[in-house]
């Protein structure tokens, strides 16, 4: 980016340097006089005349076309008015130069509208101006015209290839990567149903060796060794198997090393990290259990910080309450807030969003559905009666000891 600013920089330095350098030659060819000077007028106007006609190429790049129309226009202009001298680097240079840089750098049309003001410009001055009119200057004024126009427009359509060709292989570029990324993505989609295969396979075998040496535990105490030895070396294998399924589907940036993974146990410390941002946040606990699964205990973990987390970024809330409820057969998790609905904060969508599936859902509801849904549960969120959002979460706990209160 540093590049193309410091390119274009020194481009504007050598437009100023160029009209700057014929504007000086101009007037010097005017008052030395050169030998190029032709014809008849007074030489203060045609100075200015000449200055008028060389400083604007300063902008040559910038604006081709309103560069090259006044340039081109203020010598016949002027000389309906008075009579002017006819410059040869004062005159004719800077309107070839406007030629060539409405051809080169103009847009569209714009490079065919500057060759029609040239031409129209040449036929004036070979009508209007004697020393103009011999056949030898025509046909060199017309010439170079027409070649300074036909180099400029050569390399403008030459640059606009190369930009094009460019953008086709970017283009092509940028779609081999998504292709082989695809491909990627496909193959490590496939190892992975394979190796959860085998995973499954080998705690199936491990739970049959735990059930036949559970029978047998007091009678055949040689058949619950060779048991145990096979549900350890059948798990060790299991592991090493989902080891290898996370390392292929984890990010090359993120951490090699492992963390506890946080759970309910965290929960008031979660509501603590809400309570420090200004957050006024109440916590009610109703029953209790001996041991979540991880996976679960997780989720719910996740469930409740990504709907705080809404909270205090989207709600413009002053108060939520956190209720989690331990049940026979499911936990619940309730978040609600006395914030504006986020369906006209823009942050999420309107009454029961996830009734209609994921079309608008946040990121944050997205994330708590397919949580819920890995469990076979249910997700409502939406906006309340009184104008808060309410975040209600319901997994099944089928397997879960309970003790009740």
């Amino acid at each position: 980016m540093r590049g193309v600013k410091d390119r274009r920089s020194l481009q504007r330095l050598v437009d100023v340097g160029i009209a700057v350098l014929l504007a000086g030659i101009g007037v010097a060819e005017i008052w030395v006089p050169f030998t190029s000077v032709q014809g008849s007028g007074s030489a203060a106007t045609t100075t200015v005349v000449v200055v008028l006609a060389t400083l604007p190429l300063a902008l040559r790049r910038v604006a081709p076309l309103p560069t090259a129309l006044f340039v081109l226009a203020v010598w016949p202009v002027v000389f309906t008015v008075t009579p002017l001298l006819v410059l040869f680097w004062g005159q004719f240079v800077p309107m070839v130069v406007a030629v060539f840089s409405v051809a080169r750098y103009g847009r569209g049309r714009q490079g065919v509208y500057g060759a029609v003001a040239g031409a129209a410009t040449l036929l004036f001055l070979d009508f209007r101006v004697d020393v103009l009119q011999s056949p030898g200057e025509i046909v060199f004024h017309w010439l170079v015209f027409i070649v300074a126009w036909s180099v400029g427009r050569g390399l403008n359509v030459m640059e606009l290839r190369a930009a094009e060709s460019l953008r086709r292989a970017i283009e092509v570029e940028v779609a081999s990567a998504e292709r082989a990324l695809a491909a990627v993505v496909e193959e490590r989609t496939r190892i992975a149903r394979e190796l959860h295969d085998v995973v499954a396979h080998s705690v199936s075998v491990m739970v049959v060796q735990a059930g036949a040496a559970e029978q047998v535990v007091e009678d055949d105490p040689a058949h619950v060794r060779a048991a145990l030895e096979t549900i350890r070396r059948t798990g060790t294998e299991a592991l090493a198997e989902m080891r290898r399924v996370v390392a292929m589907l984890r990010d090359a940036e993120e951490a090699g090393t492992l963390t506890p993974q946080p759970g309910l146990g965290q929960l008031r410390v979660l509501v603590d990290e809400a309570r420090s941002g200004g957050l006024e946040v109440s916590l009610t606990v109703t029953g209790t259990t001996d041991r979540l699964p991880a996976g679960l205990d997780l989720a719910a973990y996740r469930i409740l910080q990504e709907a705080l987390t809404n909270v205090r970024r989207h709600a413009g809330a002053s108060h939520a309450e956190v209720h989690v409820r331990y049940e026979d057969e499911s936990l619940t998790l309730e978040v609600r807030d006395d914030g504006r609905s986020r369906s006209t904060t823009g942050a999420e969508p309107g009454p029961d969003p996830v009734a209609v599936g994921t079309g608008g859902l946040g990121h944050g509801l997205i994330g708590m559905r397919e949580r819920v849904g890995i469990y076979g549960g249910r997700l409502d969120a939406g906006p309340t009666r009184d104008g808060g959002f309410r975040v209600l979460a319901v997994l099944p706990l089928a397997g879960t000891p309970r003790v009740s209160t």
